[in-house]
């Protein structure tokens, strides 16, 4: 296997689109244009990025961005063994080389002198100097940097750059309409349209409370989660709670008002 085909999508993710984004997307590969995907946790930022890897048949790099990452942890460094010491490829510098796409999930919460060393692979150089290694490394012709953030958790600490969002292209991602939403949910998990059409309804309920005592409504993802558990034999009610109400709030008012919501909808 060759370093190209440990990193690709053997299987179709499912993903289904909620507008012109997946035609959008392959303009700005063919034109190998940095694109920026922002929208709300678990609204399907990541899902789309792997499904467009598998169409394009390209191999995918992800990397978890984190407060604690350094510079180093994305391009690499050197490392000590038996022999001496070896340089170890970070990952932006493997996708860079091999002609991967390297998607860098929620890239706000790296810190800012992290991220900078992301600009030259992202204007007309598309390079990425190894400074530690004294090599200069030109992009392969296949190489796309992405990058994802929630713009709903920015502060003054958290935002990206001006000089850094200028070099992107740029998605900006919502939770689907009920519709869309219900079909996801049967999809992922075989799950009756019905109830996942309940689910989706009590989702909706949660993202109304969004900034009324709620920082972040509740996701997809946690939907799917509680549809997986319906699937499985948990009581609809037990599901919803342990899935879609405790995960996102410690606020007994707050979880009060999505326990009766639940309540009404599975009467």
């Amino acid at each position: 296997m060759t370093d190209k085909d440990q990193y690709k999508i053997k299987q179709e993710p499912y993903y289904q689109a909620q507008g012109n984004e997946i035609a959008l997307y392959e303009a700005a590969y063919a034109a190998r244009l940095p694109v920026m995907v922002k929208g709300p946790t678990g609204c399907g930022k990541s899902r789309f990025i792997e499904y467009m890897a598998w169409k394009l048949n390209k191999p995918l790099v992800t990397v978890a961005c984190n407060e604690d990452m350094t510079a180093s942890d994305l391009v690499g460094r050197y490392l000590l063994d038996a022999n001496g010491t070896r340089w170890l490829d970070g990952p932006l510098t493997t996708a860079a080389r091999i002609g991967a796409i390297c998607y860098l999930d929620e890239i706000v919460e790296a810190r800012q002198d992290t991220t900078v060393v992301i600009h030259p692979l992202t204007d007309h150089r598309r390079t990425l100097p190894l400074d530690k290694k004294g090599e200069l490394i030109s992009a392969h012709p296949d190489f796309q940097l992405v990058i994802s953030y929630n713009p709903g958790y920015q502060s003054l600490l958290k935002e990206l750059k001006q000089s850094t969002k200028q070099r992107f292209t740029a998605f900006d991602f919502d939770y689907p309409e009920a519709g869309v939403e219900t079909e996801i949910l049967s999809k992922e998990t075989g799950m009756d349209k019905e109830i996942s059409a309940k689910l989706v309804k009590i989702g909706a309920a949660a993202r109304n409370l969004k900034g009324h005592g709620l920082d972040e409504g509740i996701s997809t993802r946690l939907l799917v989660y509680a549809a997986t558990l319906i699937k499985g034999g948990v009581a609809p009610r037990d599901a919803c709670r342990m899935a879609l109400v405790r995960p996102i709030t410690d606020d007994a008012d707050i979880r009060e008002t999505l326990d009766h919501a639940i309540d009404a909808v599975f009467a």
